[in-house]
């Protein structure tokens, strides 16, 4: 599975259990540690949680075992790394405070493709 397919399988499985505001991020030119980062938004502690429980889930099940997710024991911001994608599932206000969509932008519109799911 290439990231391509990997991130359809990311934004697919965040979209079966109702993210919001699910945006994805290509970094191939920034970075080397991965190929996309995904950001998405979950309603309460447990919402968030059970987004990145779905996300592992539907990447085992594919073949990808995930290298590793931190952030669990809170909720507030759970990251899922599986290499070629990086996962970020967080609480609004803590996505709003650390903006990481404009931190991994080189301007506001640069690949930049969000969905209001």
């Amino acid at each position: 599975m290439n990231s391509e397919q990997l991130c359809t399988l990311v934004v697919d499985a965040l979209d079966d259990v109702k993210a919001k505001n699910i945006v994805k991020l290509d970094v191939r030119n920034m970075t080397s540690v991965t190929d996309y980062m995904i950001i998405a938004s979950g309603t309460s502690n447990r919402h968030v949680r059970s987004l990145v429980e779905n996300v592992a889930e539907k990447a085992r099940e594919a073949g990808i075992r995930p290298i590793g997710i931190e952030g669990e024991e809170g909720g507030e911001w759970v990251l899922l790394d599986l290499q070629d994608v990086l996962l970020h599932v967080m609480l609004p206000t803590v996505r709003e405070f650390y903006n990481l969509e404009k931190l991994w932008s080189l301007d506001a519109s640069s690949d930049l493709a969000a969905t209001d799911r």
